[in-house]
């Protein structure tokens, strides 16, 4: 059965069929899948009122739409599924282990060490390598990611254990978003003299998270004012109960100046790992594993730390690391040593890749350099489209109805930071309280006083997560990371427009949202004062247009020194307009304010209803 035509072109029509695209893929794609003509179907969109090119990476919302007009059912492929069907093409299983279960040999953990900034992170894998990073550290913060391997004796057996060493929660958070399962236990260090802090509560969210077990490491007992038991009862608040108590949680109270208790430590982790974890791998297969951290070094090029997950890579080994690729020159360890092959768990420096993969890339092991090169740019060409269509993948509050209907989503995760903590912890309890049927729960991810941060992102990024600023913005570079990850950041001063927001979104009846549009600026030339009117600008309209009863604010060398102002009065020679456009002189009456200098520029703006899209 045909569709009707366009341009004279007939179009197959889709009864049903199941059409599947990759994330970001074009009307071409579309096209070739259903063995038609790419014009016709830019012109199917015009006519759906949307002005698409051929080429042109689009949304997912978009291609549903032509399909659902050409009667085709739209799969939309995960970047995990398709790089799964990618390799399947070469003819290679990624995250599998070859062989029956005789083939595995058990293998060492992962560890990864977080906790609150100065609370003894770096002196603690400082005491366990019994290698001094603390003094090659700009003002005592970890400048770089790296990655170790130490053993210690547990019941007379000697036992390797592996420590991810990151610059925090943050990068262990950024290598989830990226689906990368780096970490087996987390150690979670807590101060004996100050107890649970922000980051603490932070970091145990993102182990949280990760579902990966925790092992406390209460630190400092050394110091005035060590309390290790209040440490155990601040924990038990947020889930972790200590073995002592009735709890599976082990606590472990060390000294890292002192090096007091490093091997009670260290066997605690081997123990959780061997109750928890069945930590096995297939060393005799092609080496597979994810890529820790990657930099460009001016003497070597491209090098990347790398963990082997299973299999042994060796020096000569062809490999691909997310989009990039090449023949292992040299393989360094965690001393800097050069080394011929790397097992299971254990990480390397790799010499040898095209360019620098990202923290968290899958890195795999093939036969020829050609079907390496192919990997790499297929992945590369699905990142670009992927990116070009990334935008508003995510859930907000305005599509969060959808999905909740189309079954996409069972519950809204949260991440909330405030001012201060009473205020968040308020508005924690009256969104947990929100009664909004039960095919839908609130989860609050991580909540925080402080600004919202880039770790907040990445943990959004990695969990679908709607972030929340109560009477607090965004800090660095985080705005532009929520617009580039596409996720939705919320900023309240009032706690109930935040409660009700929700709860209409919840209930798919969002309110109208305004925004701020500026319509012009103009600079102030000379003051005139008025016995009658107070002082009067005689402005250059520099951009836009300047109209009369509306906002704006005063700006001096680029500062706001006023807010709300009301443009009163507005004058062209001795007559009274409503406006002045761009490149005309005239005067401006703000009311009451005065405080005007020459150079000052006066921007106005109105408040404008947002379309929710």
């Amino acid at each position: 059965m045909q569709a009707p035509s366009v341009g004279g072109v007939l179009l197959p029509r889709g009864n049903g069929q199941t059409v599947r695209l990759s994330r970001g893929a074009s009307l071409t794609d579309f096209a070739e899948k259903i063995n038609a003509n790419p014009a016709s179907l830019v012109q199917v969109m015009l006519n759906l009122g949307e002005m698409v090119t051929a080429t042109q990476s689009v949304s997912d919302s978009t291609l549903e739409l032509l399909a659902g007009e050409m009667n085709y059912v739209l799969e939309i492929v995960s970047p995990e599924e398709e790089d799964r069907e990618l390799l399947e093409s070469f003819s290679i299983e990624f995250g599998e282990d070859e062989g029956g279960e005789e083939a595995l040999v058990s293998r060492p953990p992962v560890v990864t060490v977080m906790g609150h900034v100065d609370h003894g992170k770096t002196r603690l894998l400082d005491a366990i390598r019994k290698t001094n990073v603390v003094a090659g550290e700009a003002g005592g913060i970890t400048q770089h990611i790296g990655a170790y391997q130490v053993a210690t004796e547990v019941n007379g057996e000697e036992r390797a254990i592996t420590f991810i060493d990151t610059p925090g929660h943050e990068a262990f958070t950024a290598m989830r978003a990226r689906g990368a399962k780096s970490t087996d236990i987390a150690i979670l260090v807590v101060a004996a003299n100050d107890g649970v802090m922000p980051q603490t509560i932070e970091a145990l969210n993102h182990a949280k998270a990760a579902d990966v077990p925790i092992v406390v490491a209460v630190n400092k007992i050394d110091v005035e004012g060590a309390d290790p038991t209040k440490v155990r009862g601040q924990l038990t608040e947020f889930g972790l109960v200590a073995e002592e108590y009735g709890g599976d949680t082990m606590f472990v109270d060390i000294s890292a100046k002192q090096s007091l208790n490093i091997d009670s430590l260290l066997e605690a982790v081997v123990l959780t790992a061997d109750a928890s974890l069945d930590l096995r791998a297939n060393p005799k297969q092609d080496a597979q594993g994810i890529a820790i951290e990657a930099h460009l070094d001016r003497g070597r090029g491209a090098v990347a730390t790398v963990l082997v997950q299973r299999g042994t890579l060796r020096v000569g080994d062809t490999m691909v690391v997310g989009d990039a690729y090449g023949r292992v020159r040299a393989l360094l360890d965690d001393s800097g040593a050069s080394v011929e092959e790397a097992a299971p768990s254990t990480p390397v420096l790799v010499l040898g890749l095209t360019n620098v993969p990202g923290a968290g890339d899958n890195f795999l092991v093939v036969d020829e350099d050609r079907t390496a090169r192919q990997i790499a740019e297929k992945r590369a060409a699905r990142e670009r489209n992927a990116a070009f269509a990334r935008k508003g993948r995510r859930f907000s509050l305005e599509n969060l109805d959808e999905a909740l209907k189309a079954g996409e989503v069972q519950e809204l995760n949260l991440i909330i930071k405030g001012d201060a903590s009473g205020s968040v912890e308020a508005l924690e309890s009256a969104l947990l309280q929100l009664d909004v049927g039960e095919e839908v729960d609130i989860r609050v991810l991580h909540r925080g006083v402080g600004a919202v941060t880039e770790s907040d992102i990445n943990l959004a990024t990695g969990s679908d997560a709607i972030v929340i600023g109560f009477n607090v913005r965004a800090a660095g570079r985080a705005t532009q990371m929520a617009e580039r990850e596409g996720v939705d950041v919320r900023y309240y001063s009032v706690i109930y427009q935040a409660i009700e927001e929700i709860e209409a979104a919840l209930k798919g009846m969002l309110k109208p949202e305004y925004e701020e549009v500026e319509l012009g600026t103009a600079e102030i030339r000379e003051i005139f004062r008025s016995s009658k009117l107070g002082n009067i600008a005689g402005v250059l309209v520099r951009s836009g247009e300047v109209r009369r009863n509306t906002k704006a604010r005063l700006l001096r060398d680029g500062k706001v020194m006023a807010e709300n102002l009301n443009i009163e009065g507005l004058r062209r020679f001795k007559d009274d307009v409503t406006e002045i456009r761009e490149g005309y002189e005239g005067g401006i009456n703000l009311g009451n304010y005065n405080d005007i200098k020459i150079d000052d520029v006066i921007a106005t703006y109105e408040m404008r209803e947002k379309p929710r899209g």
